[in-house]
C-alpha cells in the first residue's frame, strides 16, 4: 500500500505538486493520470525518495522508501527504462541489483524468462531498442518479487503482442493481492487496465474514483436512433418524457433512457427502427472533459500553414499577404486569392485555376503592345561569387 498525505514540491516559485492526498490500494490497478506538466513524475519519484518533498509525507507500507533496508523486496518501480549502464548486458544489469538488495541469483533467470529476453541475455543493453529497454526495465521491477509495483509509460515502444503481455501482467500482479500503480497517456490502453483512477491536474487532485464512475461523472452517454417514420418516432419519444435531439444526419440522441426500454416503446407503437444503439462514452473523454482546464501545454495552428502572429510571423504587406509589398495587388488566377510573395516578375496568369494551357503552348505574359509582340524575359538574378573564391590564390585558381 502507498500513502500520500499532502505531499507538496515547490521548485522556487513553482508549484509542481500541491497537497496531494490518496491512497493507491492493494488487489487492483490503479491508473494515474494527469496532463504534461501535472506532476505525476514528481509525485512518483517522491514516492521512491528521489526527491525530496517540500511538505507532506509519503509512506511504503508504513514506512518511508530510505527506512526499507533491501527495498527491490517491497516495492518494485520504472521510471525510465534507458536509466541503465549501456555497457553491461541485461543479465549482469540484473545481477548488480539482485546482489545489493540480497535477491538470489536465479532470479535473474526467472523474471528474463518473463519479460521475453533470455535470449539476448549476454547482450549489452546499448544496442536494445526502446521496447527491448522497457523490458529489461519491466525485470527489474520484478526482481524482488515485491508486493507494491510502479510503471511510469510501461507499455512505451512495445508492439502490439507486448501491449497485450504488459496489460495481463499487470491485472494478474493485482488478481494476487499486489499494490499497482500505473502511468499512462495512452487512455484506450488504460482502459483495458486500470479499475481505479487517480487524476490530477496542475499538481492538485481532481478525482480519485472507479473507472466506471469517472466515465459516469464526466462524460455524456445517449441512446442513438434513426427511423425512416422520424415525425412518429419523435412526437412517441416526446409524450413518454423523453427529451429528443436531432441529428444532422436525419437521427435522435436520446440521453434519459436506455436502448431496452427505448427499443420496446418504438415496438409498442410499431415504429420502424435502422438504428438503435446506445453510445458510450470513452475514457479519453471523460479525461479531456475533466482536465480542459488544467492543461498547461496547448497546441494550436495546423500543420503546413502559416505561422499566425507571434516571433517568426512574416510582416503582413498593405495587400493583407505576408511579405507582400505594400500596395501590392493579389496575383489574379490564384486560388488563394494572392500571392504571399507580391506579384510574379511573369505577370499574372492568363488561365483559371486548374485550367491547363492548350496543347503545345506555354504559359505568357499578356501583352500589352497588340498580338504577337514577344514576351518579356524574367529579370536575371544579380550575379553572386562562386563558393570559395575567397581562400584562392586567383593566380594559381588553388587553394590557400
Amino acid at each position: 500500500m502507498i500513502e500520500l498525505q499532502g505531499l507538496t514540491k515547490r521548485y522556487g516559485d513553482k508549484t509542481a505538486v500541491d497537497h496531494l492526498t490518496f491512497t493507491v490500494r492493494p488487489g487492483v490497478v490503479t491508473g494515474f493520470l494527469g496532463p504534461n506538466g501535472a506532476g505525476k513524475s514528481t509525485t512518483m519519484r517522491m514516492m521512491l525518495g528521489l526527491d525530496n518533498p517540500t511538505s507532506g509525507d509519503v509512506r511504503i507500507d508504513g514506512k518511508h522508501y530510505a527506512q526499507l533496508s533491501e527495498p527491490l523486496k517491497y516495492i518494485g518501480a520504472l521510471l525510465d527504462a534507458k536509466a541503465i549502464h549501456g555497457g553491461r548486458t541485461a543479465y549482469h544489469h540484473l545481477l548488480c541489483m539482485a546482489q545489493s538488495n540480497r535477491i538470489p541469483r536465479h532470479r535473474v533467470d526467472e523474471v528474463l524468462e518473463t519479460v521475453g529476453l533470455s535470449a539476448v541475455a549476454k547482450k549489452r543493453s546499448k544496442g536494445f531498442s526502446l521496447g527491448m529497454g522497457q523490458r529489461l526495465g519491466i525485470a527489474g521491477a520484478l526482481l524482488g518479487d515485491p508486493e507494491i509495483l510502479m510503471f511510469d509509460e510501461p507499455v512505451n515502444g512495445l508492439d502490439p503482442e507486448g501491449i497485450h503481455w504488459i496489460r495481463n501482467l499487470m491485472k494478474g500482479l493485482a488478481a494476487q493481492g499486489r499494490t499497482v500503480f500505473v502511468s499512462s497517456h495512452l487512455m484506450s490502453e488504460m482502459a483495458l487496465t486500470a479499475d481505479h483512477l487517480i487524476v490530477i491536474g496542475r499538481g492538485r487532485l481532481m478525482a480519485d474514483t472507479s473507472m466506471s464512475d469517472f466515465i459516469e461523472k464526466n462524460s455524456r452517454s445517449y441512446v442513438r436512433l434513426r427511423s425512416p417514420q422520424r415525425e412518429q418516432l419523435k412526437d412517441v419519444m416526446a409524450k413518454a418524457g423523453h427529451t429528443v435531439v436531432e441529428t444532422a444526419d436525419g437521427g435522435f440522441e436520446v440521453s434519459d433512457g436506455d436502448a431496452a426500454t427505448l427499443g420496446e416503446l418504438a415496438a409498442k407503437h410499431q415504429l420502424v427502427l435502422h438504428e438503435l444503439s446506445p453510445q458510450r462514452a470513452s475514457l479519453e473523454e471523460a479525461f479531456m472533459q475533466l482536465t480542459a482546464e488544467s492543461v498547461e501545454y496547448h497546441a494550436h495552428g495546423q500543420v503546413g500553414g502559416p505561422p499566425v502572429g507571434g516571433p517568426g510571423a512574416p510582416a503582413r504587406g498593405a495587400a493583407g499577404q505576408p511579405g507582400a509589398p505594400a500596395g501590392a495587388p493579389p496575383s489574379a488566377g490564384s486560388p488563394y486569392g494572392g500571392s504571399p510573395y507580391g506579384q510574379s516578375p511573369y505577370g499574372p496568369s492568363p488561365y483559371a485555376p486548374g485550367q491547363a494551357a492548350p496543347q503545345g503552348q506555354g504559359w505568357q505574359q499578356p501583352q500589352q503592345g497588340g498580338q504577337g509582340a514577344p514576351p518579356q524575359a524574367p529579370p536575371a538574378p544579380p550575379n553572386a561569387p562562386e563558393w570559395g573564391a575567397q581562400w584562392r590564390d586567383q593566380g594559381k585558381k588553388k587553394g590557400h
